[in-house]
């Protein structure tokens, strides 16, 4: 296809048929009639030099040439909105949607103290958090339905932004009034002699980073509860003489526990935002992603990077 032949309604359909992946359903997101998207197929067809889909039982597939063309036309599509949107963004009256992924940790240490600052600077803003892991984060980032993800830098996948939120440590926990905890710091011994509650995300895990620390050093602990939250685990602590190595910003705001530093050196994590190129550009989007990085404690920059 030549740039002269370039028709923006051929990219429109194209990346509905591709999100949908049934002809019905892209024309009823185009606002016109199932014929005129066909019709539409056909000279995309004829113009590329690939049939682009083809029919299965549920709809249609898409070829190797269309999934190699969805990424670059989804963000040609995002760039052209992105230009024709006013530049002047005022998060008072703004309404829209922000779709975020996030952990239970992230969950609970950046999700809602970043919708708390949120709330009276844009009222009309709404947050949606789901879960997305490994390839499903950047398809769903590529297909609209995931702005924001809260990850590790492990996690990343290449095709993204990144911008790093902070580092985490862990500290042991344990309620208050329990026996271990005293004018004295928690030792080593008295840390393994105590049961300890873990939680393990893909659930009924005994073992983590902890007890590869402990084995470095001749040593372990006994595990006695594996859960699958954070917040499931600090409510076992509070309620019980269970201890536990959590992260620390787990911990603002949140009672009735002792804190303590860990009496050995269990390897941290970085958390960071990505989000796609496809709202790289967006004022809306760049306006919620500084807020979200300032409520992290670190400064908003003037582009993202």
């Amino acid at each position: 296809m030549q740039l002269r032949q370039l028709d923006l309604n051929l990219l429109k359909a194209f990346d509905a048929l591709m999100d949908e992946r049934n002809v019905t359903r892209a024309a009823e997101r185009l606002a016109v009639t199932q014929p005129a998207v066909s019709a539409t197929l056909n000279r995309l067809r004829d113009a590329l030099g690939d049939p682009l889909f083809v029919r299965t039982q549920r709809g249609i597939a898409p070829t190797e040439r269309a999934l190699a063309l969805a990424g670059p036309i989804k963000r040609i599509l995002a760039d052209i909105e992105a230009v024709l949107q006013p530049q002047a963004f005022d998060p008072a009256t703004a309404a829209f949607t922000v779709t975020l992924s996030a952990t239970d940790y992230a969950l609970r240490a950046v999700v809602m103290p970043f919708v708390a600052a949120l709330r009276p600077l844009a009222p009309h803003i709404r947050v949606a958090v789901i879960q997305a892991h490994g390839p499903e984060l950047l398809e769903r980032m590529e297909r609209g339905e995931l702005d924001l993800a809260l990850i590790t830098p492990q996690m990343a996948p290449a095709d993204v932004h990144v911008r790093p939120l902070f580092d985490e440590r862990y500290v042991c926990v344990l309620r208050q009034g329990h026996p271990a905890v005293g004018p004295e710091a928690l030792t080593l011994d008295t840390f393994c002699a105590l049961d300890h509650g873990i939680v393990s995300l893909q659930g009924g895990g005994f073992s983590g980073a902890t007890d590869e620390a402990l084995s470095r050093l001749g040593r372990q602990r006994q595990v006695k509860v594996s859960v699958p939250s954070f917040g499931m685990l600090l409510d076992l602590v509070r309620s019980t003489d269970l201890a536990a190595l959590v992260p620390e910003r787990l911990l603002v705001g949140v009672t009735g526990l002792e804190v303590c530093p860990a009496p050995l050196e269990v390897a941290g994590f970085t958390k960071v935002l990505a989000w796609h190129a496809r709202t790289h550009v967006d004022p809306r989007q760049r306006w919620v992603r500084d807020l979200l990085v300032r409520t992290c404690g670190q400064p908003a920059a003037k582009s993202d990077t």
